[in-house]
C-alpha cells in the first residue's frame, strides 16, 4: 500500500533552502519516492487552511517513507530544513 509524506513548509531563508531543494530529490528517489506536489498554486475550497508551500511525496509503502525520513544521508538536510523553515510533516497510508 502506498504511503504519502505531506509537508507544509514556510521558507524563512530562501538562499539556504536552495541547498535542501538541490539535494533531497535524489534521496527521495533512492527510497522509491516521487514528488506528487512540490509547491505550486493552490485554491482553498473549504475551511481556513492556507498552506505556505505544500509538498506531497508518494512512496511504495510506509517502510520506504520512513526509511527516507530516517536515512542518515537525509539527516543533515532535515536539520537544514528545520533550521530555515517552519515545517509540519505527516505520513499517511494510501489505499490499494
Amino acid at each position: 500500500m502506498p504511503a504519502y509524506v505531506i509537508a507544509n513548509i514556510r521558507v524563512n531563508d530562501a538562499e539556504r533552502y536552495k541547498d535542501y531543494v538541490a539535494n533531497v530529490p535524489a534521496l527521495i528517489a533512492k527510497h522509491g519516492g516521487e514528488y506528487r506536489v512540490r509547491g505550486g498554486e493552490f485554491e482553498v475550497l473549504e475551511g481556513q487552511w492556507t498552506p505556505d508551500r505544500l509538498v506531497v511525496l508518494e512512496f511504495p509503502d510506509r517502510e520506504a517513507a520512513l526509511a527516507f525520513y530516517n536515512d542518515p544521508d537525509y539527516a543533515p538536510f532535515r536539520s537544514l530544513r528545520q533550521s530555515v523553515t517552519d515545517s509540519s510533516v505527516v505520513i499517511v497510508d494510501g489505499y490499494e
